[in-house]
């Protein structure tokens, strides 16, 4: 078998296969391609892995692109993303297409509501284990607090993450450059500035929503759950086209089907604008990603080096943690709202700290428990 074919058979079976989130993935990848086939060494691996970090976008997504340019070059680089990214996108486009026709349907009400409370708890405890990687120090604990603060006063999320990168870059190299950087997050207002030039330039919706999903897809930072604080500050506060209702539906359905979480945006596309909307929200969303992984082979490794880079990555990741837990706090509002809801969420909580239980089930177990019980209940 081409190079060619072995990259666009493997990450085709690993799309249809790849349940469990980004972690998840990446596991994957290391047990299949490292330990059995050998395409890269373990070292080299660890190497792309770094590289990811330092990137916008969704980090499986752009280890398969970086994987299948390891083993086939340009043409791998397009086969290992886009046969990664399409069966998923498949899986979501039917999935999205039975929301849209039954979605009102009382059993298809009964499932997300058992499910909605569970989502909310893979967030929380998603950003409690990320916390514990990225906060390190009181100076990055701030920040958190920070970024939280701003985002919960309005201020736009791209101007929290990168004021946060730029003031933790500036203390990486120079401690007294910090006053500078903290006088630009101060200056930093709830203004809808790049929501309005967005809206602007988009003409009508279909434009509209796949400059937003470009704009996700370039600037985006960390877990796929982050995912949640951009689309619910574009689609359901900026612009008004989602409801918290239908984003928790849309991430739902991210978290039960496999390969990347992002294909979030193919169920929003189709919600909103029917195929052609669920296929240019899904190319708009991961083209950066192709964009950032071609550009970045030849220089990353010295960044990667780098302490102010590496200083601007830490403060871009706590920065991103304030928006996880500002969104959690947000849509668990909308999720959680009675005795049954809050139990489902405190017991999925609880297994997700205590075991190592894949979070499908969790989900699977919510939606058994929320049919059952609208189906026994009042």
């Amino acid at each position: 078998m081409s190079a060619r074919r072995e990259v666009a058979a493997y990450f085709t079976r690993l799309g249809i296969v790849a349940f469990g989130g980004p972690a998840a993935h990446i596991a994957m990848m290391r047990e299949e391609l490292v330990r059995r086939r050998r395409w890269v060494t373990d070292e080299q691996f660890l190497d792309l892995l770094g590289i990811t970090n330092l990137i916008p976008g969704p980090n499986s997504t752009e280890m398969a692109i970086h994987l299948g340019y390891t083993r086939a070059g340009a043409w791998g680089l397009v086969l290992g993303g886009v046969c990664f990214i399409v069966p998923a996108m498949l899986i979501v486009l039917a999935l999205a297409w039975a929301y849209v026709r039954w979605g009102a349907l009382p059993i298809t009400t009964s499932l997300l509501y058992g499910v909605k409370p569970v989502i909310i708890a893979i967030v929380v405890q998603a950003m409690w284990g990320l916390a514990r990687t990225a906060v390190r120090g009181p100076l990055l604990a701030g920040a958190f607090v920070a970024s939280a603060a701003l985002a919960l006063a309005g201020v736009h999320e791209l101007i929290v993450l990168f004021g946060a990168g730029v003031l933790a870059m500036l203390l990486a190299a120079r401690p007294r450059a910090v006053a500078g950087a903290v006088a630009l997050l101060a200056w930093a207002s709830p203004a809808r500035a790049l929501a309005a030039a967005t809206a602007a330039a988009g003409g009508v919706a279909l434009g509209t929503m796949t400059l937003v999903f470009l704009k996700i897809g370039a600037v985006l930072y960390g877990s796929g759950y982050v995912l949640l604080a951009f689309l619910r500050a574009d689609f359901v506060e900026r612009l008004g086209w989602l409801t918290d209702r239908q984003l928790l539906d849309a991430v739902a359905v991210g978290q039960v089907t496999p390969g990347p979480v992002f294909t979030t945006a193919t169920f929003i596309g189709f919600v909103l604008a029917g195929l052609p909307g669920a296929l240019l929200a899904t190319v708009a969303i991961f083209l950066p990603s192709f964009v950032f992984v071609a550009a970045s082979r030849p220089w990353l490794p010295r960044l990667r080096a780098s302490r102010r880079a590496a200083g601007f990555l830490d403060g871009v990741n706590v920065a991103a943690l304030g928006l996880m837990a500002v969104v959690a706090w947000q849509l668990g509002r909308a999720a959680i709202v009675d005795t049954i809801t809050a139990a489902l969420a405190l017991a999925a909580a609880a297994l997700l700290v205590t075991t190592r239980v894949n979070s499908v089930w969790l989900i699977a177990a919510g939606g058994v428990v929320g049919v059952a019980w609208r189906a026994l209940g009042p």
